[in-house]
């Protein structure tokens, strides 16, 4: 999925964000600090952005939105959804999610919902060393029926997690029960 013919992805962003509208005062207040990031910073969706960037990320659904799809991140040791940084290439925010989730599951034919369904800001020491934040816009994806989920070499796991049993340590629920409604929508 790319954006309009034109549109950069801080173009990309900058629309997507002032045109989404959270349910809840918490995103809210959060979608507000992203379009404040990209206000002040052109290069907010570049890994080089020292302070914070944007980063791209999907709860990626089974085909009857039963399971999650989660991998275990080598520097976090944690179950999280597939994502990460937007590259010089992505047009869009959910092309970027898109890619990442394509690439993360190995999984073809996997259809994103258009708009964003969570936002998440988290202190994280990425590629470059040094510590920074990412301000992580989420996506709810749909698998096509018996899809099956290959390794990524930026995993340590990957695997179907039940969407009401998730990993006792995750912070998902939010996230997942945003995009199962978005998914419901779409159906």
């Amino acid at each position: 999925m790319s954006a309009p013919s034109g549109v950069d992805l801080h173009g990309d962003a900058q629309r997507v964000l002032s045109g989404w509208r959270p349910a809840d005062r918490q995103q809210q207040a959060l979608r507000e600090a992203f379009g404040a990031l990209l206000a002040a910073r052109a290069d907010a969706c570049s890994r080089s952005c020292a302070p914070g960037h944007l980063t791209a990320s999907a709860i990626v659904l089974d085909a009857d939105a039963e399971h999650v799809l989660l991998t275990l991140h080598p520097r976090v040791g944690a179950w999280l959804q597939l994502g990460g940084h937007c590259e010089p290439e992505d047009s869009s925010l959910a092309g970027a999610a898109l890619r990442e989730a394509t690439e993360e599951s190995g999984i073809a034919g996997l259809e994103i919902v258009p708009d964003p369904v969570h936002l998440d800001v988290h202190g994280i020491t990425c590629s470059l060393g040094s510590p920074t934040r990412h301000f992580d816009v989420r996506y709810a994806v749909r698998a096509p029926r018996g899809a099956t989920a290959v390794r990524s070499a930026e995993s340590d796991d990957l695997r179907w997690w039940p969407v009401r049993d998730l990993p006792a340590d995750s912070d998902l629920r939010e996230p997942v029960a945003a995009a199962l409604a978005a998914a419901q929508i779409d159906r």
